[in-house]
């Protein structure tokens, strides 16, 4: 099973906002997920992002593969390096 931390669109047309899920890649992008790790709101000035640290890191340690937005957005909140 391929594990990904990837965002998971919500909100209504041209307002997004995502949720930053842990889930299988062979599921569809807005489908099942694993958990629920955290927020991330672009229409906001300035931008909200709330990623739990110690969820993140544990995934990670375990094997999940952080999408390029995700990966941008721990390396922004210096999750990761």
């Amino acid at each position: 099973m391929a594990v990904r931390i990837r965002l998971k669109r919500m909100g209504a047309k041209k307002n997004p906002h995502y949720r930053v899920v842990v889930a299988d890649s062979r599921f569809p992008r807005d489908g099942r997920f694993i958990e629920e790790i955290g927020y991330y709101n672009p229409v906001a000035n300035p931008s909200e992002i709330i990623i739990d640290k110690e969820k993140a890191l544990k995934w990670i340690k375990n094997g999940a593969q952080p999408s390029d937005t995700v990966r941008a957005l721990m390396k922004k909140l210096e999750i990761i390096q």
